[in-house]
This record gives C-alpha cells, structure tokens and sequence, in this order.
C-alpha cells in the first residue's frame, strides 16, 4: 500500500521503512532485513565458544575465493583470522580532510595472518555515482553505509571474488552498541535517544513514529531497549550490506548473524567500558601483541562532504530544516530527497 508520509517518516527515524507492507510508490517495493530468528541462534557463554562456532560455520565455507571486508575494529579483525593465508582483505579509506582512517590498523590484522591488504578510496563523486542504483533496488533511500559498502563490493567482485565474508551482526549480537547500552532508559528518553531525525524537524507531514516504538514498551514508561536493537537496529544495519551485495550479485556470509550470547548481556561491564567484553577476550587470544582497539563506527566523511549543502528544497519539507543537523543527519535527509526526485522522473 502506497504511503508516502509515512515512508517518508520510517525513513528518517529509522534509516528503513519499518512497515514492510506500506511503500513510496506504487510497484516500487522493499525487501526488509529478515534476522534469523533466535531459537535458531547458537547460544554461546564464552569467547572459546564463540571460536568454536565460527570455525565450524567457515569450514563449512569454500574460502578459497572469498574476500573479507575488514576495518580497523575487533569484529572483522578476529574474522581475518581465520581466513586461509593470501585472501584479500578490503577496507575503505574516505577522501576527505579530516576523515577517520583505519588502514594502518587493519594492515596490522593482515600481516599478522598473511592475507593481502586492498584499500579502496572512497569519494563523495562514488556516492553520487551508486545512490540511485541502489536506492532503486531496495525501494527506499539510503543511509551513509550503502554506497560506500557498494563500492567496496563492486572492488570485490571485480577481482573476481564469489564469497564475502562480513562481521556486521557483532556489535548487536555481543553488546557493542555502548551509547546505546549507556544506561536503563524511559520510554520517551529512548525515543529521543535512538530516532535518527525526527520526523517532525525534517517534514510538513509528518507521521508519529511512536506506533513503533510501542511494541516495545513495558509497564508506564519502561522499554525494552535490546530487543529494540536487536530488531529494529539490527534490521537497518544489516539491510545496508544485503542490498549492496544484491545489487551487485555477491553471495555473503556474516558468522556473527548465527549467534548470540548464552547468557544475559552484563550491562555493568559494557557501561564500565568493557563493551563486546566476550569478543574482546576473543580479540586478545587471535592477537595477542595488539591492544585491543575502542569501537567506532564505519568511517563516513559526511560531515565534510555535506558541509555546503543547503537543505532541501521540496514542497515536503520544513524551511531550513537542516542548519542544525550533524552530516550523517543531513544525508538522510539529502538522501530522502534526491530519492523523491528519482521516483518522480
């Protein structure tokens, strides 16, 4: 059913269009993130099972002519390690002044196992080149993830790669998301905590995302905040990487989507810095000489490049909305806009 304002809305909040049944445009459909549901997650307790289990899913695997995307952090980090020797591994690099890099320490995991280290630079003239592509294929615009990733893995498949193997899923299955987990939040103090861009700042018209939000509220004004990443984020993030390796027609594998902690997350020790505690352990057994590196999210140099752009001009949205929007904010709504335009030509 065709819902533009309420796409539109899903959208900003949520970086994906929660209802799957509801669409911008007549024939113009979207194909959510469908997680594995949980009784079929591994439960493991300890950093050794965590080895285990993705050891036994990589086996299973014909690494033979597998990529790996790798990033400066833990997650990919501990997955290079089990990649056969000489297996190129690709990490983004962004063009910009001032733009996070993290190749010198995803070098390090390659040496360290002896894969073949590929930088890909990625520029904002790559953004404009891929973001209608795929916000045509999957139906909806797109957050500041997607092309980048697209680039990556048209890198891949150029080389002639047919496997890629990804670590996306860790930080919701292990307890990453640290802000995210930073205390026991109300009701409207994670609404305000999580929604991306309100729908009301940005939109004439805007639709109450709170019919969200409330199949996870508990008692008065209580939420359940991990479930909410678990679904809710998690759909989002991983939905990024599956429409790039869609679009380009790669197969893909992400161990991390199989698992889950046996016991409850210790929020205590994520709040006292130890985020992804178990994955951390596991970090230090594949590499013992490396300390351990504090999370941060996939580079993206969206301050730099949406720092000239003047905010939307289109009848759907509020006047200078967007003066006082972050870059990654301003893309969502740069993003939403130009796919408005598309879906009109």
């Amino acid at each position: 059913m065709v819902d533009k304002n309420y796409c539109m809305s899903s959208f900003l909040a949520f970086r994906y269009i929660v209802d799957q049944n509801k669409t911008f445009k007549e024939g113009l459909e979207h194909d959510n993130y469908i997680l594995v549901s949980n009784d079929k997650l591994i439960a493991c307790a300890t950093a050794k099972d965590i080895d285990y289990q993705i050891q036994s899913m990589l086996e299973k695997l014909d690494l033979s002519n597998a990529a790996i995307l790798l990033s400066g952090g833990i997650d990919s980090g501990i997955l290079a390690s089990y990649m056969p020797k000489g297996t190129k591994a690709y990490t983004a690099r962004c063009s910009a002044v001032g733009a996070i890099d993290e190749t010198e320490r995803a070098k390090a995991y390659c040496d360290y196992y002896g894969l073949e280290h590929v930088v890909v630079d990625i520029t904002w003239e790559d953004y404009l080149e891929n973001i209608d592509k795929l916000m045509l294929n999957d139906g909806c615009p797109v957050f500041a993830n997607e092309p980048q990733v697209y680039k990556l893995t048209t890198a891949i498949k150029e080389a002639g790669t047919d496997l890629i193997i990804f670590g996306d899923y860790a930080d919701i299955a292990f307890g990453g998301m640290d802000g995210m987990l930073s205390k026991d939040w109300d009701y409207e103090g994670w609404k305000n905590r999580y929604t991306f861009v309100k729908p009301e700042s940005a939109l004439k018209n805007p639709v109450d995302m709170d019919i969200v939000y409330q199949n996870y509220k508990i008692g008065e004004n209580g939420v359940d905040f991990l479930r909410f990443i678990d679904e809710i984020f998690g759909s989002s993030s991983s939905g990024a990487y599956i429409n790039s390796f869609k679009l380009a027609g790669m197969k893909y594998f992400d161990p991390y989507a199989y698992l889950k902690m046996k016991d409850p997350l210790d929020l205590a020790r994520v709040r006292a810095g130890e985020s992804k505690y178990l994955l951390r352990e596991l970090f230090r057994m594949k590499y013992p000489e490396i300390p351990v590196p504090e999370k941060i999210a996939m580079p993206r140099a969206m301050n730099q490049w949406m720092a000239d752009w003047e905010g939307p001009t289109r009848e759907e949205f509020l006047p200078h909305c967007t003066d006082s929007m972050t870059g990654e904010q301003k893309f969502l709504v740069y993003s939403l806009e130009r796919f408005l335009n598309l879906i009109e030509e």
